[in-house]
């Protein structure tokens, strides 16, 4: 089954208005003939800008997190509905670093991924082991506990979007090999066929979420259960454009 790319950007706490808005404006001729689904998840603060910035062109606003309550005494949190009126089509939840700063875990990831998909945003979940969960050879079980808890309750999961990111290799500069990084989503995959269908399992789109970059985005992108990265450093430039236009 041919599944469509996806190059998703989060440019964690950094930006403001005026050089998100350069960026995108000097991203969006390079994209433009791109063969994948483009979006750029930003802190929270700039997206009306960012999404007035990207109007007409091919590139998606999205958010780095969202609130599972629809509305409340939450102080700080957004809902799935704010983000949607201001145009936000897609949110990553659960990114390792919610995890390790800000006491996420595989409960509330699945409260919040249940809350975008009621609001009709595309949810990229995270999922990932560390390094020592590595070496113990618990890689498996850790992905399978996440996956199971986190998935929890989803009836139609075609509409979520996984985003593999061995901790060990985030923003460190360290990346798993193209082959590491296939093996390891196959399973994914087959672990989805398992809680849902094979069906369903082929049209999951699973990224990539490691150090992706425009220096070895075309070996991962040719894998062939890889559907495209959750790029971190790299998407704060226009190197981003070469990930995205991985084909060429």
């Amino acid at each position: 089954m041919s599944r469509k790319p996806f190059i998703a950007g989060n440019w964690k706490m950094n930006m403001t208005v005026a050089t998100g808005t350069k960026l995108i404006e000097e991203l969006k001729p390079l994209v433009k003939e791109a063969k994948c689904d483009i979006a750029l998840c930003v802190p929270a603060i700039l997206i009306p800008a960012m999404v007035k910035a990207a109007k007409g062109s091919r590139i998606k606003i999205g958010a780095q997190n969202v609130h599972f309550a629809d509305h409340g005494a939450f102080t700080g949190e957004i809902s799935a509905d704010m983000l949607k009126d201001y145009g936000v089509k897609v949110v990553i939840i659960g990114h390792s670093e919610r995890r390790q700063y800000f006491g996420e875990n595989n409960d509330t990831v699945n409260q919040r991924t249940l809350a975008a998909l009621k609001a009709e945003l595309t949810p990229i979940v995270c999922i990932g082991e560390s390094l020592s969960e590595r070496d113990g050879g618990k890689t498996e079980e850790v992905l399978t506990r996440q996956l199971e808890f986190g998935l929890h309750g989803i009836e139609d999961v075609k509409n979520v979007v996984i985003a593999y990111e061995p901790v060990w290799a985030i923003g460190t500069g360290k990346t798993a090999t193209d082959e590491q990084a296939q093996e390891t989503i196959k399973f994914i995959r087959k672990k989805l066929s398992k809680m849902f269908t094979v069906k369903d399992a082929n049209r999951v789109r699973i990224l990539y979420g490691g150090s992706m970059n425009a220096g070895n985005s075309k070996g991962l992108m040719a894998q062939p259960d890889i559907d495209g990265g959750l790029i971190g450093g790299a998407a704060l430039k226009t190197d981003f454009a070469k990930i995205v236009n991985f084909n060429k």
